[in-house]
């Protein structure tokens, strides 16, 4: 039986000299308990060195996926053919399979090889000889560095630990400055209370107190560095007619001490700031595109570093930040928190306020895409964040616009639909509608177009006249054939009453004579 052995120095493959011993699993451990006694389980065979750390890594990254490597295809080739009926022992069953599919070599993998592999990396210095404990350890550790930078594509310069505490130490920075300021303008506020009306900007009230000193050498003093003229006019002023109390000099030096503190403290805060925009455009260029280089160093400061924070969905780096809030909102059963860190980015503070929880999913999942590519890709440039931010102000624009979008299809491109103008016409009214006379030249005399009046005013009295005329007769008309009518019926009914029946086929006949009659008389009418 063969054992097929890795190490960091190169591939071993070893003979096995008394198999029966091999059989009792428990107790094969004592056979290895010194070099000699390993030495007359097993025999070197032969041993293969690797020539540098990127060969080892290769092969240690092969067997880590379960694949075979050009220099153990080769070694097996030689080695094998050799003792083609024997077994080769392998630690994992995953290589095992590609060894028998390719070469057609039995394997094996049980109890019993675990065992012996065990045993074998117990007497590794013994049985392999030529080989210094040293040397072997520095190839274990050099193979164990690059492993792990090839599985975490760890780059040297990309070194997050940097912006953590770069960004920890600009916050703390703001709030000592801010403690600082308002500690300096209260305390030189009773010398001289109008200057801090007068001068707005923190920087500059200091930089104005060191100089000066004392509100009385405002007169003679040249502000013209610190002040514009019109400014430095008003203070000159106002510290002739100040109403501030009279101090000590050992109280203004102590004055012009925590004001040198509060200028050098803001020039390293600019200078920190450099710092910090430059890591993060070296560690993380895609990130710092889409939501600055403050809210990006804050995220990774957050999560830890840049690998804990490309492991983060989009959902959690939307309201990274805002954990209380999350957490709250799920006891009391209310709406969830929309945002984070998050809200401080550029996108997120120029949109409408009914917009910004889309947008802030929308940035949260690009900058998710933009984090994942800096923390694992091997590329370096912003293109990928470029295009993402486009894409989200895009959006923003369409949000803001209220763009109509197609139902069908893709629905990227906006529905053709015309902007809608109100046209006002306005239409004057003609008169020339009204009258149905020809129309009169302007040169006629005014005499004739009364005579016509006239005459056009006895004309319908005239027709008006002959109408009414037509209607009475027409009534007389009616009321005589009505008369004639009820005469008629009179007489019938006269002669009916005169007539008796003598038999029933009589009356028949009457009734019948008497709706014939009905009938005509109905048709005439």
């Amino acid at each position: 039986m063969l054992v097929l052995f890795e190490t960091a120095a190169g591939y071993a493959v070893f003979k096995v000299l008394d198999e029966k011993k091999l059989q009792e699993v428990d107790s094969l451990w004592r056979e290895f308990e010194t070099p000699e006694k390993a030495n007359k389980i097993v025999k070197l065979k032969h041993f293969e060195k690797f020539q540098d750390t990127t060969e080892a890594l290769a092969a240690s990254t092969a067997l880590v996926e379960g694949k075979l490597s050009k220099n153990l295809k080769k070694i097996l080739k030689k080695i094998v053919a050799k003792d083609a009926h024997e077994q080769l022992a392998i630690a994992d069953a995953k290589l095992g399979g590609v060894i028998k599919d390719k070469l057609n070599v039995s394997c094996i993998h049980s109890p019993m090889v675990t065992e012996l592999m065990r045993g074998i990396r117990s007497q590794i210095e013994g049985l392999i000889t030529g080989l210094p404990s040293r040397e072997m350890a520095a190839m274990c550790l050099g193979l164990a560095h690059s492993l792990s930078r090839y599985k975490l594509k760890f780059s040297p310069d990309k070194v997050d630990t940097m912006i953590v505490q770069a960004i920890s130490l600009l916050d703390d920075l703001d709030k000592e400055l801010n403690n600082y300021i308002m500690r300096c303008r209260e305390w030189y506020g009773w010398h001289f209370p109008e200057l801090g009306k007068i001068v707005a900007d923190n920087l500059t009230y200091c930089k104005c107190v060191r100089k000066v000193g004392d509100r009385r050498n405002f007169s003679t003093s040249d502000l013209s560095e610190v002040l514009p003229e019109e400014i430095e006019e008003d203070v000159k002023a106002a510290a002739e007619i100040s109403m501030g109390t009279e101090v000590s000099e050992e109280d203004i030096n102590n004055i012009l001490h925590l004001c040198d503190q509060v200028i050098e403290i803001s020039q390293y805060r600019t200078q920190l700031y450099d710092y910090l925009k430059n890591r993060m455009m070296a560690i993380a260029p895609n990130l710092t595109v889409m939501v600055g280089e403050l809210v990006g160093a804050r995220l990774i400061a957050h999560a830890g570093s840049l690998l804990n924070l490309a492991k983060h969905p989009a959902s959690t780096v939307q309201i990274l930040g805002a954990e209380k809030a999350l957490f709250r909102a799920l006891k009391t059963k209310r709406d969830t928190p929309k945002f984070g860190l998050i809200y401080h980015a550029s996108l997120v503070g120029q949109t409408a306020a009914k917009n910004k929880g889309k947008i802030s999913r929308m940035l949260a999942a690009k900058t998710a895409l933009t984090i994942r590519y800096d923390a694992l890709g091997e590329d370096s440039s912003a293109e990928m964040g470029a295009e993402n931010r486009l894409k989200v102000e895009t959006r923003l624009r369409h949000l803001e616009e209220k763009g109509i979008r197609r139902i069908s299809g893709t629905g990227k491109a906006l529905a053709r639909a015309d902007k809608y103008q109100h046209r006002s016409e306005v239409k004057v009214y003609d008169p020339s509608g009204d009258s149905t006379l020809p129309a009169v030249p302007k040169k006629r005399k005014i005499e004739e177009v009364e005579e016509e009046t006239q005459v056009t005013v006895k004309a319908k009295k005239i027709k008006v006249e002959i109408k009414e005329e037509a209607d009475v007769e027409e009534g007389e008309l009616v009321k005589k054939k009505k008369k004639k009518k009820e005469k008629k019926q009179r007489a019938e009914e006269e002669a009916a009453l005169a007539e008796e029946p003598s038999t029933s086929t009589a009356v028949e006949s009457t009734e019948k004579k008497k709706k014939k009659k009905k009938i005509k008389v109905e048709q005439e009418d």
